[in-house]
This record gives C-alpha cells, structure tokens and sequence, in this order.
C-alpha cells in the first residue's frame, strides 16, 4: 500500500497547473492516457521510452495523462521504489494529471470484476498447475476439477475466441486466443488477482481512452480486449511501441540488469528516447531548457513517425526484425 508520503508527492499542485506550457491543454478533455509501472525497481530506459511516448501522445491531442503504479503483486515491489519512480517522472519534467493510482488498494473492484465474469459463466477454477503442462493450457480443469485435486486458480474461458485488433505502430493484428494462451488466469494460486483483469477494471473505471506502451504487452491485449468485451468495458484505442533490447535482444528490465536513469541528466535523457522513438529531435535542443525541450516535443510529436517495430537495440543498433519472439503469439 502507498505510504503518506506518496500520497502527498502523487497530489501536489504543481503536477500541472503550475507549469505554463501546459497553458494549451488545459480545456480539452477528451483523450486520456496513462503510464502504469511496476514499482519493482527505479526507472532505467526502457521505461522512460513508454512513459514519454505515452506522455507526447496525450499531450499532443490535447488530453490527460495519468499515473498508476501497477503494486498489485505484493513480492516483487521493492521498497520505497514508487516514490523513486515518481521523483524521477517530475525530475524529467513528466507531470501528470490528478492523483497516482495504486493498484494495491483497488483489490476490491478486482474482486467485483471477476465476480461478475464468474456470474455470466466466463470462469472456472483450476487446479493445475504450470508444471501439469507445457505450453498452451488443454483445458484440463474446464469442465470440473480433475478428482482429488483442489481449485489453485481461476481461469478464463477463451473456447472459440478470436480477437483482432488495429494497433496505431504495429497495424492489424489477430490472435486465436484457444492456439495461442488458451483458458488464462486471472486469479493466482497465492490468491493476486492477474495484471489482466487488474487492468481492464482500471482502465475502465478512469476512463483511458488510450494506451500507449510497450510492444511487449502486445500480445497480452487480446487477452484484455476479451475480458473488456465480457465485462461489457469500452475498449480504448492501442499502440505498442518498440521496446529497447540489450546486444543480446532482452527487453530491457530489472532482470536483464538494466541501468538505471536516477541522476542522468535530463535534456539528453529525453532527447535519446524522442530520437528513439523516430522523432528526430533538432541538434540545437541540446542547448534547450528542460521546459523548451517538452515544448518542442509536443508540439511536433508524430505518432507515425514512430519506427513500426517490435523492438530496437540500445544503444542503436540493428533492430530485432517484425515478427520477433516478443510478440510471436500474434499474427499481422
């Protein structure tokens, strides 16, 4: 759960309405976005990538653009690594709209959520576990438990599920959720509800109109788009940004030991994503103000210049071709 000292850093006035340049924004409405990490660890660049696109987009059509810290899985959140995640945003000149959300204190609307799917028929509990099998799940526990065994999870029925979908970089996509996930979990066996669900109830319930995140998470919106549909949710509009691979092609991550940005400074920090996100930011920019960057930025952001891949080295080098392992669940 966040701490008070969160609390007052995710609400202070100056998020915005202190800053002139959002003077141009300030009545429209309409579109709203969201940047969502998990605080597992502080911001390092492949997350700033997701923010700024994230940010720019919302900006650029004149909209919103809030924060929500994806805490809902308890052991992996590191201490103290919100806050650190919320001070650099506001370093970097990234200031977002409202109050932070925090997905620790919403288990309750989660648990709604699937009470709902559960009413309609959508799931069933499952007593596998991973290693039961390999790969996509046969549907073992579909229709009862196997005896002897005791519900574990529960899942989502996919029988028949088709969902295509016209991502605003990667185009039109299709994945036959049976062949590609099969029946997917939305309640763990430690009792966490699944980021899925999470997502789709809070997406909803604040209105994001659109999401703009990394390709990575590509191949989990046909899981999202079917539980929006079966919960009777709208479904906003996508685009999935290249992701920024080591020499090796792992996303950039804690796990892959990906360094930090705590401390870089800021104007080339931005001006490196803005260029990896195909913006070709003007060489006098380097000798702009943080201020003078953004304006810039916003005022020529293009989502369609962003480079339709799945992933690119950083730093630059050869991009991991289309149809990658990072998404290969998904057919263009």
């Amino acid at each position: 759960m966040a701490s008070d000292t969160s609390r007052q850093l995710a609400s202070t006035p100056r998020n915005r309405a202190e800053n002139p340049r959002f003077a141009q924004t300030e009545s429209a409405r309409g579109y709203r976005g969201r940047f969502a990490p998990s605080p597992t660890g502080p911001l390092h660049f492949g997350s700033i990538i997701a923010a700024v696109g994230s940010y720019l987009q919302a900006r650029r059509c004149r909209g919103e653009w809030l924060v929500r810290i994806d805490d809902l899985d308890g052991p992996r959140t590191e201490p103290g690594a919100a806050n650190a995640i919320l001070a650099e945003l506001e370093r970097l000149g990234l200031y977002w709209d409202g109050d932070v959300c925090y997905q620790s204190t919403r288990t309750e609307r989660y648990r709604d959520g699937l009470e709902r799917l559960r009413e309609a028929g959508w799931t069933f509990p499952c007593g596998c576990s991973r290693k039961d099998f390999d790969g996509v799940y046969p549907g073992t526990c579909r229709d009862g438990l196997v005896p002897g065994r005791r519900a574990r999870t529960r899942r989502m029925r996919v029988c028949g599920i088709s969902v295509e979908l016209d991502d605003a970089v990667q185009g039109r996509c299709n994945q036959r959720l049976p062949e590609s996930v099969g029946d997917f979990v939305i309640r763990r066996a430690d009792g966490i509800f699944a980021y899925h669900l999470a997502v789709v109830v809070d997406d909803a319930e604040f209105g994001i109109t659109d999401i703009v995140r990394g390709a990575d998470l590509l191949d989990s919106t046909p899981r999202q788009i079917h539980l929006q549909r079966c919960l009777g949710l709208p479904t906003p509009g996508y685009a999935h940004l290249p992701v920024a691979v080591n020499a090796v092609g792992q996303k950039l991550s804690k796990q892959t030991y990906a360094e930090p940005v705590t401390g870089n400074p800021a104007v080339p920090l931005v001006i490196d994503a803005l260029e990896f996100l195909g913006q070709q930011p003007e060489r006098a920019l380097n000798d702009a103000s943080l201020d003078e960057l953004w304006s810039w930025a916003i005022a020529h952001w293009r989502m369609e210049r962003v480079p339709r891949l799945r992933a690119i080295h950083w730093p630059p080098g050869q991009a991991v071709p289309h149809g990658s392992p990072i998404s290969a669940k998904l057919t263009d």
